[in-house]
């Protein structure tokens, strides 16, 4: 099996299945492929996710609750990047990803790209928004 790289996306206020499950339902070809849970008397809450894995345009991603507090939480220096199709999806994207987060770059032409934009979402998740140049 060749070595493979998988985002991995570590919550720490029991988020990971909420936003795991917002995630899929923005894109078409996004689905859970397994999700485990903390059973009784084991380190993380109850019920919470142990360790999932899903996909996102068919890359896939992990996430946890983690049952230890940290003193950092995800930072904007790594993102999700997306290449929209077409700016009915990117405007999609941004308007979802960003209501109840952060807008650090509104939807604009800024040279590089047709229309680009780039947002926390409301889980303290970087994306970066692409729309190409035809």
């Amino acid at each position: 099996m060749p070595t493979q790289i998988s985002t991995f996306l570590m919550f720490q206020n029991g988020k990971a299945e909420e936003a795991m499950h917002f995630y899929i339902s923005l894109f078409d070809d996004a689905e859970v492929l397994a999700i485990s849970r903390y059973g009784p008397g084991e380190q993380g809450a109850e019920g919470s996710v142990q360790h999932a894995t899903f996909t996102l345009c068919g890359r896939q991603h992990m996430c946890i609750d983690s049952p230890v507090s940290h003193p950092f939480n995800f930072t904007p220096s790594v993102s999700l990047y997306v290449d929209c199709v077409d700016e009915a999806q990117q405007d999609r994207l941004h308007q979802a990803l960003s209501e109840g987060g952060a807008v650090m770059m509104p939807p604009d032409d800024y040279g590089f790209s047709q229309k680009f934009s780039w947002v926390e979402d409301r889980y303290g998740v970087s994306w970066q928004l692409n729309l190409p140049r035809s």
